[in-house]
């Protein structure tokens, strides 16, 4: 679907990461192959941060919104609604906009809602929220949190293969500005090719126990039991190249806007060659579209796009405006995309905890 909005914006952008940072070198020495050495090269694998194992998504999310609110970047009684976008539920009940909402006394009368959704978590978040702005009093704001602890571990535990994906969230404040531009945004769903990205246990159709627990050779020497992430990465990769460009010209189309008019083309980074070849497919200019969010933090699964207008557009973004174009795709399978200015944020951090 295409559809766009007026008079609202992101505000403010914190992106949350943990303190404990992991070298692709040191954590795969074990492995001593040349596989390892072409992944680094070729998907630029080069450091990450990872939650330790006891760490939860509500924390990482609960330490943005508590930033906001002991840096008075905004007010309990501003906030007219609390959306958390995740894969990792601290619990299946209560939801965990209700467990953050209840520990930081947040305000009652505020909408509470949790949705599943992975890589594409942060573009249907801002999605979502501007859905709610429209039924909001207008000096009532939106904080919408994406957070994932798929690759949360101990130092000293060793990787069962040489992947490299990353623990983060995010916390963005989205809100009513009659100075605001437009907001145009797509929104597609495959379920057909959703065994392409697909964790099999832990629901209730397949419950963990010791037989999920058991690791097996998924072919080619992945090594997976059915308690992990499983990704048939040609699938995915095919998917992007064929789904993403096309979706992005409608868009622009439909926003009436050029690509050599759009500052940054800020993506999901599941790897850098999937980030470069999808801009060579698109004939967009590689110094528009990042790839060094996957090289220093790791794929952060539905946080990527928000850590990616924190670490790109970082300071300069409080105090200019640029035209982005968003596209988030994965898990689903599902992509969305929106074009809209960001700029003028009060805030845009980073913010290292010890979680």
């Amino acid at each position: 679907m295409l559809t766009k909005f007026k008079g609202m914006r992101i505000g403010g952008v914190v992106s949350v990461l943990p303190e404990t940072e992991y070298e692709y070198d040191e954590e795969t020495k074990h492995f001593a192959n040349l596989q390892t050495k072409r992944l680094k090269k070729i998907m630029g694998f080069n450091k990450r941060r990872a939650a330790k194992s006891t760490t939860t998504t509500c924390d990482l999310c609960m330490r943005g919104v508590r930033y906001l609110l002991d840096n008075n970047l905004v007010a309990r009684d501003e906030i007219g609604a609390l959306l958390v976008l995740s894969v990792t539920p601290d619990y299946f009940i209560p939801q965990m906009s209700n467990i953050i909402q209840g520990e930081l006394d947040l305000p009652k009368d505020i909408v509470c809602m949790d949705i599943s959704q992975a890589c594409a978590a942060y573009v249907l978040g801002v999605f979502q929220g501007f859905l709610l702005l429209e039924h909001l009093p207008r000096d009532k704001k939106v904080i919408m949190c994406t957070g994932d602890v798929l690759c949360r571990k101990e130092p000293e535990w060793l990787l069962s293969e040489p992947s490299f994906g990353g623990d983060a969230a995010t916390v963005s404040v989205l809100e009513h500005d009659d100075s605001a531009g437009e907001s145009f945004f797509s929104v597609y769903n495959d379920g057909k090719q959703r065994e392409a990205l697909i964790m099999h246990a832990g629901g209730f159709k397949m419950p963990r126990n010791s037989e999920t627990a058991i690791v097996r050779d998924t072919g080619h020497g992945n090594m997976r039991s059915y308690d992990d992430l499983w990704m048939d990465g040609s699938a995915v990769f095919n998917f992007v190249q064929k789904e993403i460009p096309p979706a992005i010209d409608e868009l622009l189309d439909f926003a009436n806007t050029s690509k050599d008019e759009i500052d940054w083309y800020l993506f999901h980074q599941p790897n850098r060659f999937m980030v470069e070849k999808l801009a060579q497919r698109m004939k967009v200019d590689i110094d528009k579209m990042p790839s060094n969010i996957v090289e220093n933090f790791g794929n952060s699964s539905g946080s990527c796009v928000g850590v990616n207008i924190s670490y790109n557009l970082g300071e300069a973004a409080k105090n200019n405006s640029y035209k982005c174009c968003l596209s988030a795709f994965g898990g689903g399978l599902a992509w969305a995309s929106a074009v809209m200015d960001i700029g003028h944020l009060r805030f845009n951090d980073m913010l290292i905890t010890d979680l």
